[in-house]
């Protein structure tokens, strides 16, 4: 039976919906200003799957709005330009990984001095590095694999989110240390590198755990190794490539967050304690177990210290596996 809308039951009906929406925003929206974390990653990479788990936590710590703004493009060089120019008022951060300390060891020109241009916060935690291959690659584990790799030598394509990019030097310092070649395919972010070698178009790559675990499962891609030191609790099933035969290779992903230079002392204890509240959150930390990661938040001055001294480190690590700035 058909109930005629009254203008009492109209108004009933609005203002149930205008409640529904209000309810909506207020998930979204803690005040009436924005923070905007710009990420110099694609949609699916690692730093952008633990963004965007902290994102209610950060925005309910901080007592405003937080949107995540994806800036890929040449490694990662295009957002890390957008935050260096962005004003230095704690209201425009980024979640980075390590990429952001390989840059001026493989870039010959980049338009910003790191870390000179930005201002660490806090180093973060780290993120397990695996190596992964498409499901129909004839190799289960690392010792297949590298006899495959010797067995045709520079004839497989591996992917990276660009080059440069933890990813690439990773999967350079595992080829290296397997005593093997491949050709290096580098991708304008993580997320369509997956695409493809998923497809088929690259035989494997390395790549953050939580940006293929789901792949994983799937068996969609498989796992031929993790470069953690012993094997991760996110996923107990994949063998460390120390286990594995390969004691030389043990790489992580850092992450961090970071500001433009020049943000005063006091924006910079602000958004240092919202991130070290955000990721204290029960259910963040559930996430990021999850993910495999592990969080330890720094101070900012060990962030400024960590960025220093891992430059130097990974400049040599480039060196080491012949990666020069182009």
């Amino acid at each position: 039976m058909h109930t005629p809308r009254t203008p009492a039951r109209r108004g009933l009906i609005v203002a149930s919906l205008l409640a529904a929406v209000a309810a909506s925003a207020g998930a979204q929206q803690v005040g009436d200003k924005t923070v905007r974390f710009v990420l110099p990653n694609a949609t699916g990479s690692g730093v952008d799957a633990i963004t965007r788990a902290a994102q209610p936590a950060l925005a309910k710590a901080l007592g405003m709005s937080v949107v995540v703004e994806n800036q890929p493009g040449a490694g990662g060089v295009v957002g890390l330009q957008t935050l260096a120019r962005s004003a230095p008022d704690g209201m425009t951060l980024s979640v980075v990984s390590n990429n952001v300390v390989i840059f001026p060891s493989v870039i010959k020109s980049l338009p910003f001095d790191m870390p000179g241009d930005f201002t660490p916060i806090a180093i973060v935690g780290a993120t397990p590095i695996v190596l992964v291959a498409n499901a129909k690659v004839p190799a289960a584990n690392s010792k297949e694999f590298v006899a495959l790799l010797k067995s045709k030598p520079g004839q497989l394509n591996y992917a990276s989110g660009g080059n440069g990019t933890i990813l690439h030097l990773a999967t350079e310092m595992f080829l290296g240390e397997a005593g093997a070649t491949a050709k290096h395919i580098p991708y304008k972010g993580v997320g369509p590198m997956i695409t493809d070698l998923i497809g088929g178009q690259v035989e494997f790559a390395t790549a953050a755990l939580p940006s293929v675990q789901g792949h994983l499962k799937s068996g969609a891609l498989k796992a031929i190794g993790v470069g953690t030191p012993v094997r991760t609790p996110a996923a107990p099933d994949i063998p460390t490539f120390v286990e594995q035969g390969l004691p030389g290779y043990v790489v992580e992903a850092w992450f961090a967050v970071i500001g433009p230079k020049g943000m005063a002392a006091a924006d910079v204890k602000k958004v240092h304690d919202a991130v070290a509240a955000a990721f204290a959150d029960p259910m963040v930390k559930e996430v990021m177990a999850k993910q495999g990661n592990t969080i330890n938040i720094s101070t900012p001055e060990q962030a400024a210290a960590a960025f220093r001294s891992e430059l130097a480190k990974y400049a040599a690590l480039a060196k080491k596996v012949g990666l020069e700035a182009k």
